[in-house]
């Protein structure tokens, strides 16, 4: 059983308050020390992008208006590996330029960025994991999206992060094995004051049954996390675990965890804390598929989880589902139960060995397509709040000779469990109660088809809904793209898209009248 805990903090007597450069220093740490020199593999790129739309602002037809966007986007991949020293980073700038001038509520320009990193201090004992990322992140679910608009200033912010964690690992022969790690990180909002700047410190110590137990498996964890804000205060949660596993076969096993959840925020009436248990299975009947799940019941109702990975020499297929406390900004800073570019990656994986380029592929597949980063890109919006989240999500990739497809759906609801006040500066009075209780689902469905070594076709639709419980305001939105893509040369690849949306918007509008836009646009991707 799996259960997202409210904040990645730690224990107030270790609190680290002077620490906001931790991580830039710890990877920086990592890039000089001698023995943990790296082969590196950096690659520069640049993209032109002109687009034409028929309705910029995504407004009714009364008030829309048409606009031409040119975009330069220079951007900067790496991969650096060695024998102590493992680093991953991608860095984007994008430079907006409109035919109108004195437009209102746009950008000139955004800078995203995500840098990974683990060093072995001491061989097969000490370790640093150090992240780094900057992101556009909507601020609600019922306005134009990040991925709808990206030159629209309105309904978006900045999302900064950074995580610094070292761990230390033993074994203990073939008795057990401990793991405790030390968390430190910090996430801030840019330029909107309403969602809270935030430091955290966790600490957490696994100790788990190694293999003299034979067909019984057993485990202790103790997760202690501590969170501070303006809004919030100091807040505090904590959960301890145990959990056993018997072995029918050698490739199923019962698994069973019993537990106390307590968590330091101002409810709404309900528990903050309590009893946990659950009872599943683990099923692997071979190295290509996996599957857990479990049911049980926390104090704040009954749960699930479920995991299915398979990997067929031309598909992957990843489904999950979570129930648990959790906030906007533990989103930011976990990574993504289903990563568009983790499974194409391992769907690519067969026929392209060298990781960077086949990232660069990845990421030319996800730009020519049209697909999100990730399912949850478009599911999590700011809030102050904890809340409980029931996510379900599901893709398929599938590849052929001259084709490949990516289906996924989710389904997502966030319930409030602590108080609405810290959220009183976030969406203003007017829209106060709209991130409060939302329900969300969608399904997007890609192809690409080879016409000749140089040229495919590519088509792409969505559907998505939003829905705020509380104040019975509905988002609809629905895409369709086909396009044409061509290699220039060895490092040009030149794209054009015919693109047409259509939907409702609540958020920064007067009232919720549908939309439609239809656009072309054509760009031409060179690498150095």
């Amino acid at each position: 059983m799996t259960t997202t805990m409210g904040e990645p903090v730690g224990m107030r007597n270790v609190r680290l308050s002077r620490l906001p450069r931790m991580a830039p220093l710890a990877l920086a740490a990592m890039l000089l020390a001698s023995e943990c020199q790296a082969d590196w593999r950096v690659v520069p790129s640049v993209t032109l992008t002109g687009r034409y739309t028929d309705n910029f602002w995504l407004e009714s037809d009364a008030s829309k208006q048409s606009q031409f966007v040119t975009e330069l986007a220079p951007s900067l991949a790496f991969h650096g590996q060695g024998p102590r020293l493992v680093l991953d980073g991608r860095a984007r700038w994008r430079h907006f330029n409109y035919r109108d001038d004195g437009l209102r509520r746009t950008l000139d320009h955004s800078f995203d960025y995500a840098v990974s990193g683990r060093g072995t201090v001491i061989k097969d004992m000490f370790f640093v994991d150090a992240s780094l990322s900057r992101s556009p992140q909507n601020i609600s679910a019922f306005g134009p999206l990040v991925e709808d608009a990206p030159y629209l200033a309105e309904n978006r912010t900045n999302i900064q992060t950074w995580r610094v964690s070292p761990y230390l690992q033993h074994r203990f022969g073939q008795t057990a094995s401990l793991m405790v790690r030390y968390a430190r990180d910090r996430v801030s909002g840019g330029a909107r004051a309403g969602f809270a700047n935030s430091n955290g410190d966790s600490i957490t110590a696994n100790l788990a049954s190694g293999s003299a137990f034979g067909k019984v498996g057993w485990g202790l964890s103790y997760v202690r996390q501590d969170l501070e804000d303006r809004f919030g205060g100091e807040r505090r949660s904590e959960m301890t675990t145990g959990n056993l596993r018997y072995a029918l076969t050698n490739r199923f096993a019962l698994t069973a965890s019993v537990g106390y959840d307590s968590y330091d925020f101002d409810g709404l009436g309900a528990d903050s804390g309590g009893r946990n248990w659950s009872a599943g299975f683990d099923w692997r009947p071979s190295q290509r598929t996996q599957l857990n799940a479990s049911i049980g019941r926390h104090f704040y109702g009954q749960t699930g989880a479920l995991s299915l990975l398979h990997r067929s020499r031309r598909t992957v297929w990843n489904v999950s589902y979570d129930d648990g406390i959790t906030t906007s900004r533990q989103q930011f800073l976990l990574p993504a139960a289903i990563d568009t570019a983790a499974m194409l990656d391992r769907l690519f994986s067969g026929t392209i060995k060298d990781p960077l380029l086949r990232q660069q592929v990845v990421e030319a597949y996800i730009r020519d397509n049209g697909l999100p980063a990730s399912l949850t890109d478009n599911i999590n919006f700011l809030s102050n709040r904890y809340f409980r989240q029931k996510t379900l999500l599901g893709s398929v990739a599938y590849r052929m000779p001259r084709s490949n497809a990516v289906l996924s759906v989710y389904k997502n609801e966030r319930i409030a469990l602590s108080s609405q006040q810290t959220d009183s500066d976030l969406l203003g009075s007017q829209f106060s109660r709209l991130n409060d209780n939302v329900r969300q689902h969608g399904v997007n469905a890609s192809l690409d088809y080879r016409l000749n070594s140089r040229t495919s076709a590519v088509a792409s639709a969505g559907w998505s809904k939003s829905r705020s419980i509380s104040t019975e305001l509905d988002n609809n939105r629905r895409n369709f793209r086909v396009g044409l893509a061509r290699q220039l040369g060895r490092d040009v690849r030149a794209t054009l898209d015919l693109r047409r949306k259509t939907g409702t918007r609540g958020f920064f509008s007067a009232n919720t009248a549908p939309y439609e836009e239809n656009s072309i646009s054509a760009s031409l991707s060179a690498q150095f």
